[in-house]
């Protein structure tokens, strides 16, 4: 990595962790969370061969990457999760599944806190993929873990994920990690540190929408 890029991560990572500590977990509900208790097996417990990869245990626990899983633990059990969840997994494997449950999270979470229908599911799905994808990339760019959970990529249409706009929290995690080390000024939706809860957000799209 270039020199500040750690930096970088480092940063939107932290942005995550906040966000939602201050954000989103008191807002939390049961439907928050994807109903799905477990996927398809990682990396390190796929049958019959086994392959070897770091390890959640050895590479997650010691770096700034352990937020996230701090994160996704918040939301208990999720869908993409390994059945055999654990220290052994895949740390890809891991980042990739917990960046899935924190965007699906959010998005269901935002759109309750500013009284919307709850999100359809193919909107959900291209969340889900477009921050596994984006947080994935980035990972296996600073740590050299490539698997196959690095290479499925967006599948659904980009059309359907949310903009800052819409939804604040979803579309800036989003849009920051689309390409965070290209240094093209991702945007960041600064009036949000100056929010203190979703009642404050939702206070401030409710004075930009037009009037009719």
């Amino acid at each position: 990595m270039r020199p500040g890029d750690e930096v970088t991560v480092h940063q939107l990572l932290g942005r995550i962790s906040y966000f939602h500590t201050l954000f989103i977990e008191p807002a939390l509900a049961p439907a928050s969370a994807p109903a799905s208790v477990s996927g398809e097996p990682c990396c390190n417990h796929r049958a019959p061969a086994r392959a070897v990869r770091p390890d959640a245990g050895a590479l997650l626990a010691h770096s700034a990457w352990s937020v996230l899983d701090e994160v996704a633990a918040t939301l208990g059990t999720w869908a993409g999760r390994c059945p055999s969840y654990g220290p052994a997994c895949c740390a890809t494997c891991r980042v990739a599944g917990s960046a899935a449950a924190v965007a699906d999270a959010w998005l269901a979470t935002e759109h309750r806190a500013y009284q919307r229908p709850e999100p359809n599911t193919p909107m959900r799905q291209a969340c889900r993929e477009a921050a596994a994808a984006r947080l994935t990339r980035v990972f296996v760019h600073q740590h050299h873990t490539p698997c196959p959970a690095a290479q499925a990529g967006e599948k659904a249409g980009a059309w359907l994920l949310p903009g800052t706009g819409e939804l604040p929290l979803t579309g800036e995690l989003l849009a920051l990690w689309r390409d965070p080390l290209a240094g093209g000024g991702s945007p960041v939706v600064s009036w949000l540190n100056h929010c203190t809860d979703l009642d404050d957000i939702r206070r401030v799209l409710d004075t930009r929408r037009p009037t009719p």
